[in-house]
């Protein structure tokens, strides 16, 4: 990270989970933030008393007038930004057949298209200065699928590959990448968050309409606590070497490693026709 003693951090989805806890602790530690929301009066709480160091914003990440006037306002009041948290995002419950064309789109504007316009509104600053880091939230579910939320998954593995590319490219440029993969946690994901499809098909009950059941059941009793949560993310970004994917988590972890030994298990077991595909060695 950046070895200035009060780093600039511009986070987006602040009014309740990750957002708000790692905007938090970052005031706490005495650094600045731009923290923002769709409803920056959910933030005043927050920033109250921090007039110098904090920052709330209205921002819609699907909204392009509105990344560009939030990315301006904050390199006003601080004039840089050191880090960026892309944290603004939602799940998505169907089966893919019950999933709806407006429903699915919007989660992508969010998820993906939003996430993608801020880092590309951030970047010229943070190559100008020759130094930065996207912080980028995705999911055990962008490593892991499951029933009913592929679509979710879908936005999911789509950070998980913009932000490998973009840690490449940025290397150079002194600008680092994390792209932060939780387990289940005691956030609003699960509760008012989500957004379920309408659309419900029997076929599906004992796969989708499980997995929903079980996803509403479990809001409020997750093993993951946001605020420890937090500090890993924090903890992870002020290493001298970050990690370019950081699992939060057992359950994230434990799943991340049984789908690393399926993969492996499944190329081992076709491994004979993978390299028949090939032209004959000469």
């Amino acid at each position: 990270m950046t070895d200035l003693a009060t780093p600039v951090w511009f986070i987006t989805g602040c009014s309740t989970g990750f957002g708000r806890e790692i905007a938090r602790l970052i005031l706490e530690r005495g650094w600045r933030v731009v923290a923002t929301a769709r409803k920056p009066e959910q933030l005043q709480d927050l920033v109250a008393g921090h007039d110098d160091r904090a920052l709330a914003l209205k921002l819609d990440v699907t909204d392009k007038q509105s990344v560009a006037e939030a990315v301006a306002a904050a390199r006003a009041k601080f004039g840089r930004i050191d880090v960026l948290v892309n944290n603004a995002g939602y799940g998505y419950l169907a089966a893919i057949e019950e999933g709806e064309d407006e429903g699915i789109r919007a989660q992508f504007e969010t998820n993906v298209f939003g996430l993608i316009e801020l880092t590309k509104a951030v970047l010229p600053h943070m190559r100008a200065q020759g130094s930065g880091h996207i912080v980028n939230f995705s999911s055990i579910g962008g490593l892991v699928s499951f029933a009913a939320t592929g679509y979710y998954h879908a936005t999911k593995y789509a950070v998980e590959g913009l932000s490998e590319s973009l840690s490449i490219e940025g290397a150079p440029l002194g600008i680092k990448v994390t792209v932060v993969e939780p387990g289940p946690f005691r956030t609003d994901w699960a509760g008012r968050s989500i957004i379920e499809s309408p659309t419900v098909i029997d076929d599906y009950a004992e796969t989708a309409g499980k997995r929903r059941e079980q996803t509403r059941e479990r809001s409020g009793t997750q093993a993951g606590d946001p605020v420890r949560g937090s500090e890993a993310v924090i903890t992870a970004v002020c290493s001298d070497n970050p990690p370019l994917h950081l699992l939060l988590g057992k359950p994230a972890l434990d799943l991340a490693y049984a789908k690393l030994d399926s993969l492996r298990k499944e190329f081992d077991t076709w491994k004979d026709v993978t390299l028949g595909a090939d032209f004959p060695a000469a």
